[in-house]
């Protein structure tokens, strides 16, 4: 058996789920998706995952924007919108699909 903390991580792979429905998105989007979806997590541990996913090519940065504005911090935030990897294994999270298929605006 291999040394160490097994890669494989239920918060990583239930975000690979939810970037498989919206097709990509950004931290503070997947973690209200996450908590209205799944079980309470952190949103520092969401973007923890999102940075390991990414290092791990299961995610990957699609484009990262500026959006100036009155914050806290200064007139700028900065979005790094993330997209599925090439090592991403999405299985079709049914919890998922019923959230993503509820917020899509009927025609």
């Amino acid at each position: 058996m291999a040394r160490g903390r097994p890669v494989k991580s239920e918060i990583r792979q239930s975000i690979v789920e939810i970037l498989y429905f919206m097709k990509e998105g950004y931290g503070y989007e997947i973690y209200k998706a996450y908590v209205s979806i799944f079980p309470k997590v952190t949103m520092r541990s969401i973007y923890y995952h999102l940075k390991k996913g990414v290092a791990l090519n299961e995610f990957k940065i699609s484009r990262i924007e500026k959006e100036k504005g009155h914050y806290s911090w200064g007139p700028e935030a900065e979005k790094v919108y993330y997209a599925l990897g090439d090592k991403a294994k999405p299985i079709g999270n049914e919890k998922a699909k019923e959230y993503f298929d509820g917020k899509k605006p009927k025609a």
